[in-house]
């Protein structure tokens, strides 16, 4: 892209991200895809616990599309994020105990955060910021005798 300044896509996509839970969806797709790339590892690693069919390749991508769908579509987070930990969970069966726990913790963590995430929330203000505003208070209210 030569005729756009590349000045200006952090701050467009800082802008995207702040409007969705993008940690959450991240994590979550993620999750999905380690499960599914686990899968595919040689015959060494693999264990064979549970049912090694259709399920163990369905539930992963279920993962990676409620990941994918959390972040391109944040109004509907709440049920992509509901669906995204029972699947999770359900991997621990399906898919080589939810890709060695990693997809499992992964997609798990990231429904949760997914959930969680309020849209109209204003930022954290930090202890720091909060301590000097005290500070600020203390000194510009003059003592009463």
């Amino acid at each position: 892209m030569p005729g756009r300044p590349r000045g200006n896509l952090r701050p467009a996509f800082r802008r995207w991200r702040a409007g969705r839970p993008f940690w959450g969806g991240l994590l979550l797709a993620l999750g999905g895809a380690e499960i599914l790339l686990t899968l595919k590892a040689s015959l060494d690693v693999i264990l064979h616990v549970g049912m090694q069919g259709l399920a163990g390749y369905l539930l992963p991508a279920v993962m990676l599309l409620c990941g994918l769908l959390v972040l391109f579509n944040p109004t509907q987070r709440l049920f992509y994020s509901v669906i995204g930990v029972l699947v999770s969970l359900g991997t621990w069966l399906t898919s080589n105990l939810g890709g060695f726990f990693v997809g499992l913790l992964l997609g798990v963590v990231g429904s949760c955060l997914a959930f969680g995430w309020l849209p109209d929330q204003e930022p954290r203000v930090s202890r720091r910021r909060r301590r000097k505003a005290a500070r600020a208070a203390k000194t510009a209210i003059p003592a009463q005798p």
